[in-house]
């Protein structure tokens, strides 16, 4: 279940209720809670200046405080969460962050282990995600959280550790969830006695985080990924239960074999000189399984040549040469690839990095090259042998599919008219005609482009005749 953690909205139910729980709203600077114990997330009520947001997309009243002693687990009161059924228009799940007002009275959570609560449910299903250190601005840098847990009608305790408890020393993110429909249903879900307690028993940290050999240029940035740690927390015969928290960079302390190649800050990888490098990390005094090899090159010294068509004769997607007509996406959500822009010598430049292929969409505006007689790009990369460019066109009705697209693809090599290499400005100068199978070209939507580059710049791309 993805959350969306932009949208920073309270329900009018859910904050009605917790108003009258007693909420309140703090003012003066940031600083540590101290009023009540830093463990309470919810015992009977929400202490004051905390507070629950609903994230965005989700049913906004789906969270309540219910006064039945019959769903309550200890207490005068438990948390209800109704998670809609499909097509509810309220909301497609019920999630959202529990976290302290405005950012004040921050908690100080460095004497616990891990999150704890007692859940069940009005029937067996799972709750799909829970964790802490989401507040809900977007600037969370020490989110965590496991999935399916799974609940019955009957009350359970459930515990989330806190891969390094030395980072929270001023803590928004008290808590968070998120649940989804299942088996085409909503249901019901109770939640009680949320706290962060000491527990004493969580051992044996592994930690992980994604192997990966990264291609990259200079200036570039890389996200560390797939951050995770298995704890064994001991159960009530001394008998280790393995637990999976998936979490955010941050709780790591990164190394770089080699700064002058790539330094790393907060799990972000900052690569800044030529040659190769590899992070590792630590969680606490643990060695984190898995490493990122930077492989870096240093980007062309100068730009690609400047065109000379002139403008009058040109339908330019992009260059500095000339006014580009409008552009959907330089990287479609279908692609595997990732895009940036680029300087080189002043002049700018599309980046892409990982390509294996890159969906460039022009759909909303498509172009009519019928009297076009050429396709022209300036592509630079630092390694490789093959570069493809695919047109396509959507046919008469200008829709995709319906029997009437075409999608020719041509490849470039050293032996390919024009031919491709490595490591220089390589400018692809393309009759038309040559993409056999071009059916029209009144209704062009896309351009494909792929190879075995992984890097390229991409410059001056436009029709022209």
């Amino acid at each position: 279940m993805p959350l969306k953690r932009t949208i920073r909205v309270a329900g009018a139910a859910a904050l009605s209720a917790m108003l009258a729980a007693g909420c309140g709203r703090s003012t003066g600077p940031l600083q540590p809670w101290r009023g009540i114990p830093e463990s309470i997330v919810f015992q009977d009520a929400f202490p004051a200046s905390v507070v629950f947001q609903p994230f965005g997309g989700s049913k906004g009243d789906a969270l309540t405080i219910d006064r039945d002693t019959t769903h309550v687990h200890a207490g005068t009161a438990c948390l209800m969460i109704r998670v809609p059924s499909p097509g509810d228009p309220a909301g497609t799940y019920a999630g959202g962050a529990v976290t302290v007002m405005d950012g004040k009275l921050l908690r100080d959570l460095t004497g616990y282990d891990a999150l704890t609560f007692w859940a069940k449910a009005n029937k067996s299903v799972v709750l799909e995600v829970a964790g802490f250190g989401n507040d809900n601005t977007g600037t969370s840098k020490f989110e965590a959280k496991s999935v399916s847990f799974p609940l019955t009608t009957s009350w359970k305790k459930f515990v989330i550790p806190i891969p390094l408890p030395a980072r929270l020393t001023n803590e928004g993110g008290l808590f968070f969830f998120a649940s989804g429909p299942q088996m085409g249903a909503g249901y019901t879900l109770w939640l009680d006695d949320l706290q962060f307690e000491r527990l004493g028993k969580i051992t044996d940290p592994r930690p992980v985080m994604t192997t990966q050999t990264v291609n990259a240029v200079v200036g570039a940035t890389i996200p560390v990924t797939g951050t995770r740690v298995t704890f064994s927390v001991l159960d009530s015969l001394g008998v280790g239960v393995d637990h999976l928290v998936q979490h955010m960079p941050g709780y790591f302390t990164y190394a770089s074999s080699n700064p002058a190649v790539a330094t790393i800050s907060g799990g972000t990888i900052h690569v800044v000189g030529s040659g190769n490098a590899t992070i590792t990390a630590r969680l606490d005094t643990t060695t984190v399984a898995g490493t990122v090899t930077v492989a870096a090159i240093a980007p062309p010294a100068t730009a690609a040549p400047t065109p000379t068509v002139p403008a009058a004769n040109v339908i330019s997607l992009f260059s500095n040469a000339y006014a580009p007509v409008p552009v959907d996406t330089w990287s479609a959500t279908w692609d595997v690839a990732d895009v940036a822009d680029a300087k080189i010598a002043g002049n700018d430049n599309k980046l892409y990095t990982n390509l294996t292929y890159a969906g460039i969409e022009f759909v909303t505006h498509k172009i009519d090259a019928t009297t076009m007689t050429a396709f022209h790009t300036d592509v630079w990369a630092p390694s490789g042998t093959t570069f493809k460019v695919k047109l396509v066109d959507f046919g008469a009705d200008g829709a995709f599919g319906g029997g009437d697209d075409s999608q020719p693809e041509l490849t470039f090599n050293a032996g390919s008219t024009p031919p491709f290499s490595s490591g220089d400005w390589v400018p692809l100068e393309i009759p038309l005609t040559d993409f056999t199978g071009l059916l029209a070209r009144a209704h062009l939507a896309q351009l494909i482009i792929s190879g075995d580059t992984r890097t390229v710049y991409v410059d001056n791309v436009y029709f022209h005749k």
